[in-house]
């Protein structure tokens, strides 16, 4: 399978192994991601991956990268016409949650860390996975700073915790069961409230 650039020429094997991985998970999820069906829908022997990527980790790390762009990318649009740190707050949360329910097979890679290499550089000199991660933390611990929170850090991982669960519990098909359809966006309300309390403007 030779994916080609809008221009006409092939795009360099490595991009196109990452951009086979991000097809493969996006559409059968993470467990579809082994090295020889990479290669295979990529067109190369089983072996040709491992001169890019030294281990499988590395290249669930660059799929899980191409992930975390898209998400950042998805934040920045959502936030773009809020006029308050808590608005923003609000937007980013509503963000994550339909990431996670659009896209669940790369969003349950991205938060795998003991698949994913964190820390290690690949290839040597590039940027780490924690690079594309980090970044998207501080902001939310930066907006939840600005709203008055006595130990930012804390209620930032709180509210994250508290929304991946809602995006897991929803993808998973329990909270369904308990809740109509139509109310994921009360459930980030809720989590926004529970951690940087009611908003005394809306309410």
């Amino acid at each position: 399978m030779n994916q080609e650039r809008p221009d006409g020429q092939e795009r360099p094997l490595r991009e196109r192994l990452i951009d086979v991985g991000v097809e493969l998970v996006l559409t059968d999820g993470g467990a579809a991601l082994g090295l020889r069906e990479i290669a295979r829908r990529a067109g190369v022997s089983h072996g040709a991956p491992r001169r890019y990527f030294p281990t499988h980790q590395a290249l669930l790390s660059a799929i899980a990268r191409r992930g975390f762009a898209d998400l950042g990318g998805r934040f920045a649009a959502a936030s773009a016409g809020a006029a308050s740190p808590r608005e923003r707050v609000r937007a980013l949360g509503g963000a994550y949650v339909g990431y996670a329910l659009e896209h669940r097979g790369m969003f349950e890679l991205m938060f795998r860390h003991d698949l994913l290499d964190s820390t290690g550089q690949e290839p040597a000199g590039g940027p780490r996975l924690r690079e594309s991660t980090l970044p998207l933390f501080e902001l939310l611990v930066s907006l939840v700073s600005h709203c008055g929170a006595d130990d930012p850090e804390v209620t930032a991982a709180a509210l994250w915790a508290n929304l991946h669960g809602v995006a897991q519990l929803w993808g998973f098909g329990s909270l369904p069961l308990v809740l109509p359809a139509g109310t994921v966006d009360r459930l980030v309300d809720a989590a926004v409230d529970a951690h940087l309390g009611r908003d005394r403007e809306s309410s």
